[in-house]
């Protein structure tokens, strides 16, 4: 059994063309599946990379049921916007900061403290 280390980010260029290969590969054969191993070897991949990549290009083309690489990193995105509010949210609730008087829309740590939370807090305060 193989080792399963880290997953490896493959360049965008290599997906494509591992996935026109797996085409190229079918239509020359008259098939309409198969390839992923041949294609995997030659390319030095795995073989479900490939099938990941193939399935993927499939939803993006609107030939397959399942969420767009778009919605995917969107969706992302928003959990981890959503993730740095709920923190700073906690912050404020523990009265982490307190309010600049002379600039009310301004979240300032309190003496001592610095975080990646304090961007964060003065956006928090801005919606609020």
């Amino acid at each position: 059994m193989e080792h399963m280390g880290s997953p490896r980010r493959y360049p965008p260029e290599l997906r494509e063309r591992a996935v026109r290969m797996v085409y190229e590969w079918r239509e020359a054969r008259g098939r309409s599946d198969g390839g992923l191993r041949e294609v995997a070897r030659q390319l030095g991949v795995h073989a479900e990379s490939i099938r990941n990549w193939l399935r993927q290009a499939e939803i993006d083309g609107g030939n397959r049921e399942g969420l767009t690489t778009e919605e995917r990193r969107r969706i992302k995105e928003l959990e981890r916007e959503n993730f740095e509010l709920r923190r700073a949210n906690e912050i404020l609730k523990s009265g982490g900061c307190r309010m600049n008087v002379d600039h009310p829309a301004r979240v300032l740590a309190q003496p001592g403290q610095s975080g990646p939370w304090r961007s964060t807090s003065l956006l928090l305060i801005a919606v609020s």
